[in-house]
């Protein structure tokens, strides 16, 4: 799936450790309703059977709603749901095996802080690229931060778009602003919130004011 850069604008990555009682692709579905772009399915606690079985689930969504969809980390499970392409970090499966396994019509992300990061994995196929954390965040407690420069940096040093992740909510989005970037990446600004729909909406005007699309 080649996607638009466009669609990067509100990237919301899923995260069950929450603990809704609402399921998981109903979560989903209300986010996609209320405008989130682009989707990333993140499980670090389930086991392969389950992961696979929630990815089917949200493909269903994410295909009705046309929004790409992705899968962190796990390329095999990317492939076997048919998942539009995957996001790995700097320690998962190398990019160009990653390319190999998934076929070139895939699209993949690539979690960089350094500009010599975002030129490697530009130059080795990556599609997009998150950096962070932008802000400090409770869902990645070993996550280090990134300075606003950087991220400038590494926005004006490559040609393909670059998502900003991290502690992002309503209320600092627009410390971003002029960084370049084609996009914001949340979690729990959206999927800890208790309005899941609102926070959305919010967040993607947030986004849209900040960010040329």
């Amino acid at each position: 799936m080649k996607f638009d850069r466009k669609q990067l604008l509100l990237y919301a990555v899923t995260d069950q450790s929450f603990g809704k009682s609402q399921p998981l692709e109903e979560q989903v579905k209300e986010a996609l309703e209320a405008g989130v772009t682009f989707l990333q399915l993140r499980e670090k606690e389930l086991d392969e059977e389950s992961f696979l079985n929630e990815a089917i689930k949200i493909k269903a969504l994410t295909d009705y709603y046309h929004v790409p969809f992705v899968i962190n980390d796990d390329v095999d499970i990317a492939k076997k749901c048919d998942a539009d392409g995957v996001h790995v970090g700097q320690s998962d499966m190398e990019i160009v095996k990653a390319r190999e396994v998934l076929g070139s019509d895939k699209i993949i992300g690539v979690s960089v802080q350094t500009v010599e990061q975002a030129k490697l994995a530009q130059s080795q196929g990556a599609d997009y690229l998150g950096v962070g954390a932008v802000f400090a965040t409770s869902t990645k407690q070993d996550a280090k931060s990134v300075s606003y420069a950087t991220l400038k940096q590494i926005c004006e040093s490559v040609s393909i778009p670059v998502v900003a992740i991290g502690g992002i909510f309503n209320d600092n989005v627009e410390k971003l602003e002029g960084t370049k970037i084609s996009g914001i990446a949340v979690v729990s600004a959206i999927f800890g919130s208790d309005d899941i729909r609102q926070a959305t909406k919010n967040l993607l005007k947030k986004a849209k004011d900040i960010i040329d699309v």
